[in-house]
C-alpha cells in the first residue's frame, strides 16, 4: 500500500495496490499490518456506507465529540467525491485548516481521517457509494456537525453552495467560530 501524508498532520492519502488480469482486478483495501507499518495502528469497530444519488450531494462536515471521537478510513466504492477533513483540535497549530482529496472508485484512493477532525464530502458522480471504517461506534449523543460552507474554512467545493444538494441539518450547522464558542471542538 502506498501511503502519503497530507498537509495536515495525521491525515493520510492511501493507495492500495491493484492486481489486474483479464477478469478485472483485486485489491486489499485494509490490512492491520500495512497500516501499523506506516504508524496507523488502528482498531476498527464498524463499517458504514452511504449512497448519494445526485451529483453535488454534500454530507458533512461530521464528527463525534469525545469520548466517542471516530477515526475514519474513507473510500469510494462507486462514483467519486471530493473528500474533506478539517482540523478541529483547538490546540493544533493547524486548527481550522482543511485538506481535500478526490476519491474515486476507479482509482481506489482512500483517506485516513483521524479523531479530532470533521469530515465530509461532495459527490462528483451520480449514484456515488462511499464506504468507511470507523474506530468508535456511532453515538448519537456525541454527534456534531460543522457548517460545510463556513466561509472561514475556505473549502472549494466543486459545485459550491448553489450546486449542492444538502439536508437541513448539514445546511444549517454552526460555523467553526460558533462551535468554539459552545466548546464543541476538541481540546
Amino acid at each position: 500500500m502506498k501511503a502519503e501524508p497530507t498537509e495536515l498532520d495525521g491525515v493520510w492519502l492511501l493507495q492500495p495496490r491493484r492486481f489486474g488480469d483479464e477478469r478485472g482486478w483485486f485489491q486489499e483495501t485494509w490490512s492491520a499490518a500495512a497500516m501499523a507499518g506506516i504508524g496507523l495502528d488502528q482498531t476498527f469497530c464498524q463499517d458504514n456506507e452511504s449512497m448519494s444519488a445526485e451529483v453535488g450531494t454534500v454530507r458533512g462536515l461530521h464528527y463525534q465529540a469525545d469520548p466517542s471521537a471516530q477515526g475514519k478510513l474513507v473510500r469510494a466504492v462507486r462514483g467519486a467525491v471530493i473528500d474533506v477533513a478539517v482540523d478541529i483540535r483547538r490546540s493544533s497549530p493547524q486548527f481550522g485548516q482543511h485538506v481535500a482529496r478526490h476519491l474515486t472508485a476507479d482509482g481506489g484512493e482512500q483517506l485516513w481521517v483521524p479523531p479530532g477532525f470533521a469530515h465530509g464530502f461532495q459527490t462528483t458522480a451520480p449514484g456515488t457509494i462511499i464506504a468507511y471504517k470507523v474506530t468508535a461506534p456511532y453515538d448519537p449523543s456525541a454527534e456534531r456537525v460543522l457548517r460545510f460552507d463556513d466561509p472561514e474554512l475556505g473549502i472549494d467545493w466543486p459545485m459550491g453552495r448553489d450546486g449542492a444538494t444538502v439536508n437541513d441539518r448539514d445546511g444549517s450547522a454552526p460555523t467553526l467560530a460558533e462551535l468554539v464558542e459552545k466548546d464543541e471542538v476538541f481540546a
